[in-house]
């Protein structure tokens, strides 16, 4: 996951006062699965209450378009986009969620969340 990947860009939150959720879903992300190299498909959504800052829509379709030459396992790279959009929005709370299509009949889905106060003992 080294590649540069273009900047993250934002733009001031036009209701900062009202604790509104915006869903942003990549219905075709790719990226390389970084033992084969064979491409991995998902549907990405982010999920976020903004503070200050909404991301600005192309530099998120661009931001996101830079993994698709890059080999990385699914739980590095929905992390990775979380704290890239963390450091970027420092939202309320965000939810970054890949759901990986089948592979050898196993599918996938990670979720990463801040903050993180749905965790529990259980994991649930």
């Amino acid at each position: 996951m080294s590649a540069p990947r273009p900047p993250l860009e934002v733009f001031p939150n036009p209701e900062p006062g009202r604790g509104y959720e915006i869903a942003h879903t990549q219905h075709e992300f790719t990226s390389l699965c970084p033992l084969t190299g064979h491409p991995d498909f998902a549907i990405l959504t982010v999920r976020y209450v903004p503070a200050a800052t909404c991301v600005e829509l192309k530099s998120l379709k661009l931001y996101l378009h830079g993994y698709r030459q890059q080999g990385v396992f699914y739980e590095a790279l929905v992390n990775r986009i979380l704290d890239d959009l963390q450091a970027a929005l420092s939202p309320r709370r965000i939810e970054v969620k890949g759901e990986f299509r089948g592979r050898g009949g196993i599918t996938s889905v990670v979720i990463a969340r801040h903050p993180d106060s749905s965790w529990t003992e259980s994991g649930t």
